[in-house]
């Protein structure tokens, strides 16, 4: 049996040797790492309750540890010279405390890396719009957010603000300013932010996350009066995503927002992670553009409609999560079990792939 590791830096340590996107520590069991998406635990003993309490609370500051004491909950992000960057978030749970630690590359990944839609490097140089970054809680949103932010910070001189929960990627200035908030270091909330966001001139607006109505509401309004907003939702597709947004509103201000989101939508991308062929992971997504066809289906409430447009747009650049799925398969990058595991659609996707199967024989 291996030593134990007696510091988390260690740990942090080989979980980037390893090429893993999480750390897991809690009592009554050993640290765990996520790979590719599967966890694997490791050969150290099993941490008791004290001993995995000071393993994490070792990578904390004072006022860390007595934020998280009072609140049972933390959110963070951490920086280990020689090691790397790091989001925490640390929980309570029957009576002890756990922790993960994600891993943040230092390097921004460029959109033509992460292979994002080339379309999307116009949409994200507009002057004003809302562009919204769907999907669960692990399928490189914050990532993607990072791609586009880089990429106007290259091309474009203005001003940017972030407000992330916790800052994760950390940009360099290139021809743009950009200033990173954190909430509960450098604002309240999002929402408190975003109040007093439009008085700080700014051109692009990145929140980490739209949590509730006010939030959506001066992301919206805000979209709508010449700023470009960047922001996440956890939803799995780009129908999902509108309603979510409309639904949020009382039954009385409905109408309006429709007409609103109607007016501002330019992108929404539903995304995961799938197991690429000879390990790592790589980006299956979809992609609804605001047309003038898109935003007319949102301004009359006929959403049912969205994944008919999808379907029938490509010349857009518009493309449903199955399609690109199958596109990912025949490019041999991912295998037919792993596109089938995250499609929308499972018969239909059967179907079309065998269809394929027989133009190509």
């Amino acid at each position: 049996m291996e030593p134990y590791v007696r510091t988390i830096r260690e740990l942090l340590q080989e979980a980037v040797q390893r090429n893993a996107s999480d750390l897991h520590i809690s009592s009554n069991a050993s640290p765990i790492f996520r790979i590719d998406g599967d966890l694997y635990p490791t050969f150290y003993p099993p941490l008791d309750s004290k001993s995995a309490k000071d393993l994490i609370y070792s990578a904390l500051m004072e006022h860390q540890i007595k934020s998280f004491e009072e609140t049972k909950e933390l959110d963070c992000a951490l920086s280990f010279p020689r090691v790397g960057r790091f989001r925490l978030n640390i929980y309570q749970q029957m009576g002890s405390i756990g922790a993960v630690f994600r891993s943040i590359p230092e390097e921004i990944r460029s959109m033509d890396d992460i292979g994002l839609h080339p379309i999307l490097k116009d949409l994200v140089l507009k002057p004003r719009g809302l562009i919204l970054v769907t999907g669960p809680t692990g399928s490189g949103k914050t990532t993607t957010l990072a791609s586009m932010i880089d990429y106007i910070n290259q091309h474009k001189r203005c001003h940017i603000m972030t407000i992330e929960d916790p800052v994760e990627y950390v940009f360099r200035r290139e021809k743009a300013l950009i200033n990173q908030r954190e909430v509960g270091k450098d604002t309240m909330s999002f929402a408190s932010a975003l109040r007093h966001v439009l008085r700080q001139d700014p051109d692009v607006i990145m929140i980490g996350e739209m949590r509730d109505l006010e939030t959506i509401s001066i992301a919206l309004t805000a979209a709508e009066t010449g700023h470009l907003v960047l922001t996440t939702l956890h939803t799995n597709n780009s129908t999902q995503a509108i309603d979510r947004i409309i639904d949020v509103f009382p039954p009385n201000q409905q109408e309006q927002v429709k007409i609103q989101l109607g007016g501002v939508i330019e992108a929404v991308i539903s995304q995961t992670l799938c197991r690429r062929k000879g390990g790592g992971r790589i980006l299956a997504y979809e992609l609804m553009v605001g047309t003038d066809a898109v935003k007319a289906i949102i301004r009359e409430g006929k959403t049912h409609l969205l994944a008919t447009v999808l379907e029938t747009s490509h010349k857009h650049g518009m493309q449903t999560m199955d399609k690109h799925l199958l596109r990912l398969v025949q490019r041999g990058l991912i295998t037919f079990e792993e596109a089938y595991a995250h499609c929308h659609h499972p018969e239909t996707f059967k179907a079309e792939s065998r269809v394929l199967k027989e133009v190509k024989t």
